[in-house]
């Protein structure tokens, strides 16, 4: 089973066949207001990679920074943002790797500061019920990008409610993320971002 996702989030994302739109655009302002709208939210995932494999899981998240991907029942994987850094922890091989948020197109969803005009545009998607921006650092095409995908709905976070993204990375590997029973603004403690380091004499985060 492929876990290259996340390590080290060098994403760049696709749509086939889409039309980039250039930004500044009315949908990217929404995208943008949602984004500073969501302090927390907890949702269900599917990730599927280009195999087909899927892996379901939590995800959790509390800006600015912190993010928690908490996978299946037997998946020996867990990933962490803590605020500063993003860490990859594999439990079956008692490996940890960790890498500056910065460095990651998640950090679209955990930099509340971020200027989306600056780095994302919309995508075109032919179906006026879907808004997808995608955001890269042209500074650092190594970075990869992401494209993170919304559905309109009214009473969610400035009218949007994110269902997701689709990421192809350098090597050519395709992922999607899918989200379920999404939770906005929900109560999050600090502690839910806690892991166990499973080197020898390592301390607990």
């Amino acid at each position: 089973m492929t876990y290259r996702l996340f390590a080290p989030f060098a994403l760049i994302a696709t749509v086939a066949g889409a039309q980039v739109v250039p930004a500044p655009n009315p949908d990217l302002l929404a995208v943008s207001a949602h984004l500073k709208a969501v302090h927390t939210m907890t949702a269900d995932f599917v990730q599927t990679d280009r195999s087909g494999k899927t892996l379901t899981g939590k995800l959790t998240l509390k800006r600015p920074g912190k993010i928690r991907f908490q996978y299946q029942d037997g998946v020996p994987i867990l990933i962490v943002g803590d605020g500063k850094a993003l860490t990859f922890i594999d439990y079956s091989v008692k490996q940890v790797s960790r890498w500056p948020i910065g460095n990651s197109p998640l950090g679209v969803l955990l930099d509340p500061s971020k200027d989306l005009t600056r780095f994302a545009r919309i995508v075109d998607t032919s179906d006026p019920r879907i808004v997808m921006a995608e955001a890269r650092d042209p500074r650092h095409p190594e970075y990869g990008a992401i494209t993170l995908a919304f559905a309109r709905e009214p009473g969610a976070p400035a009218g949007l409610r994110l269902q997701g993204w689709v990421a192809l990375d350098a090597q050519n590997n395709r992922t999607s993320v899918r989200l379920s029973n999404q939770r906005f603004n929900v109560p999050v403690s600090d502690g839910a971002f806690a892991w166990r380091d499973p080197r020898p004499m390592g301390p607990r985060h």
